[in-house]
């Protein structure tokens, strides 16, 4: 049957391509909460391009994740699903699969803010806040990044003062998903009596407290990234999570970010994969479909290499989260090799549909620039390298 050439590509379908059956563990919970995730997924594809070309934030997507219980990435929360290792895995694959914006605001909210409070907040503080932030009802940012403290976010200049009963915080931050949405915000800062750094919960309605959308932004563009001024913001003692007090703590959340980032990256490279094959089947060129060349043929077979490993990859990091003797080097590698993997994979991709590859309708290109923040965040290539460079060598080359 000839194909319509005025007819739009379908490129979005999930073929789910596993070689080498890395997912085969996944038990039947684990693939409940996969296909929640799909579900999603397929709900936001017809409106999220709009919403990334016109840098418009969709706060009722966001939430929608809150509804299905996406939010929870393997903590325990009264009341809600409580993922394995693999499952949370899958689930922040589905979310980058559908678009890197929306996976960027789960990884905020339930990555960082929900694990943060889990982690490090009194009782008093997870019975107010646990459940309105697993929930979506309240949105939550993180700032731990600063303008001139990026990568070296342990240098942060941000300052809390004890004053009496209170704290007083200045500082400026950047880069805060969710820091301007109108709820809370979990600010790091050192204290300038002991030099620790401790963290705040911040109501972004507090005087003092002032954000801004960071405009201008060429990928991640459905979400808002906030610069945050704060000016003398006054904090009573009760917000002070009491469970950190060395930036050794903030690590252990950002160690648990640094895998969902793995899997990130290849639920991006997975779309744009599955995306250039079913194009290279509808496409035809020269006579014949695309996928009928050999040098097409050995494209997909390159990025199926690349897939294939970031599965592997993946999946053996779950199994060593799931037996309790995660190493910190070994998320470290995930984000190096998955987004390093994923900025190859999706090149491929984009140039394999040719002209048709930079237009948003067929979402490769929404994918290729937003893999561009994933391989930045939650810790640079340089920084992930030199952190296996020490483990490898016994020698830091940090500083």
């Amino acid at each position: 049957m000839t194909r319509d050439p005025w007819a739009p590509y379908d490129l979005a379908s999930a073929l789910d391509i596993d070689y080498l059956s890395a997912f085969d563990a996944a038990t039947d919970e684990d693939r409940k909460h996969w296909a929640r995730a799909r579900h999603y997924g397929v709900e936001i594809l017809p409106s999220i391009n709009q919403h990334w070309e016109n840098a418009h934030y969709p706060l009722d997507l966001v939430r929608r994740m809150g509804e299905l219980d996406l939010f929870t990435d393997g903590l325990e929360i009264p009341g809600h699903a409580h993922f394995s290792p693999l499952a949370a895995g899958l689930v922040a694959m589905e979310l980058s699969r559908a678009d890197g914006s929306m996976a960027a605001a789960a990884a905020v909210q339930g990555g960082l803010v929900l694990r943060s409070l889990k982690f490090f907040g009194s009782p008093e503080q997870q019975e107010k806040y646990l459940e309105p932030v697993a929930s979506g009802e309240l949105l939550g940012g993180f700032a731990l990044s600063e303008p001139h403290h990026g990568s070296d976010s342990v240098g942060l200049d941000s300052n809390a003062r004890r004053d009496g009963d209170h704290w007083i915080i200045n500082g400026h931050k950047k880069w805060i998903g969710n820091g301007a949405a109108g709820g809370i915000t979990i600010v790091w800062a050192r204290d300038v009596a002991d030099s620790r750094v401790k963290g705040f919960i911040l109501d972004q309605q507090a005087p003092g407290y002032e954000a801004s959308p960071v405009r201008g932004k060429g990928v991640l563009r459905a979400i808002e990234q906030a610069e945050i001024r704060l000016t003398d913001v006054r904090v009573p003692e009760s917000a002070r999570l009491t469970g950190a007090g060395a930036f050794k703590d903030v690590s252990r959340a950002l160690v648990e970010t640094r895998v969902n980032v793995g899997w990130s990256a290849l639920g991006h490279a997975q779309f744009v994969f599955e995306a250039a094959l079913q194009y290279a089947k509808q496409r035809t060129q020269f006579g014949k479909p695309l996928g009928a060349h050999q040098m097409v043929q050995e494209r997909l077979a390159q990025m199926l290499a690349e897939i294939t490993n970031m599965q592997l990859q993946c999946v053996a990091v779950a199994g060593a989260q799931a037996a309790g003797r995660l190493k910190d080097t070994q998320a470290s590698l995930l984000k190096y090799h998955n987004t390093r993997a994923a900025r190859r994979v999706a090149a491929t991709a984009r140039d394999l549909l040719g002209g048709n590859g930079i237009l948003l309708e067929n979402h490769v290109i929404r994918h290729f620039g937003d893999i561009e923040a994933l391989h930045t965040y939650e810790g640079t290539e340089s920084v992930q390298a030199l952190i296996l460079g020490r483990d490898l060598t016994g020698f830091s080359a940090f500083g």
